[in-house]
């Protein structure tokens, strides 16, 4: 693989004195789109928090072109380039549709991402923009959260559970939307607990298992036993 554009060296995290991480090395390339599997609890949305300044991190253990980001405000990780759309999306419910997308903007970090292009690419958000966030279908909130995170103009774009609760059509449709977010080579992580979905949209999977990495490879190239050995364990691999 080419030069990290994000990395992580020894991640570890805390809630407390609880561990949630466990020595987390991860890399992710320019333009990738990398996919992070795992059961409940495995660790996948603390590192997404991690590497967005919502988990405190050590400063040298995740480096964003080159330069250490561990533990800087998440505000400053923004502005340089990282964007999380975070489970549950979390809309503020006094905010219209629209208004809720130009949150997103407030980074304001040059790119091709404004309200004209977020609503070619889901034109059902135009049609409901003067709505409340909170007043639209699940899937048209996801649509929303991703928007918002896509007006910050990121270099990366962090998803966490982007199908979690959503019916398998409407989950089809945001993922249609996905090669427009890529075509112009935007670097994505997913967090997906729907491991065919991961591996269709992927180029390389790395799966997490309480707080560590598990597995690591090319999409691809990973079977399912190797998968359902690195996702449940060994004891459960044959259930």
């Amino acid at each position: 693989m080419s030069a990290a554009l994000l990395s992580t060296h020894g991640l570890q995290a805390f809630y407390g004195d609880a561990q949630a991480l466990f020595g987390i090395d991860f890399a992710l390339a320019a333009g990738e789109l990398v996919a992070i599997i795992g059961a409940n609890g495995a660790g996948k949305s603390t590192f997404l928090k991690s590497l967005t300044g919502l988990v405190r991190a050590p400063r040298e253990a995740i480096r964003f072109r080159g330069e250490p980001i561990g533990g800087l405000p998440p505000g400053e990780i923004v502005r340089r380039g990282l964007a999380l759309v975070p489970e549950g999306r979390r809309l503020f419910p006094s905010l219209s549709v629209e208004e809720n997308l130009l949150m997103g903007a407030t980074a304001r970090r040059p790119g091709p991402w404004n309200l004209q292009r977020l609503y070619a690419l889901f034109p059902i958000l135009a049609e409901k923009r003067r709505q409340p966030g909170t007043s639209l279908s699940g899937g048209q909130q996801q649509m929303v959260a991703l928007g918002r995170a896509l007006m910050s103009n990121p270099d990366v774009l962090l998803c966490d559970e982007l199908s979690l609760g959503l019916a398998p059509v409407v989950i089809r449709e945001i993922y249609a939307a996905m090669p427009g977010i890529t075509a112009e080579g935007m670097t994505v992580v997913i967090v997906e607990q729907d491991v065919t979905m991961a591996r269709q949209v992927s180029r390389r999977v790395y799966c997490f298992q309480e707080g560590r990495v598990s597995l690591e490879g090319l999409s691809a190239d990973l079977t399912r036993e190797r998968i359902a050995q690195a996702y449940f364990g060994i004891e459960a691999a044959h259930a």
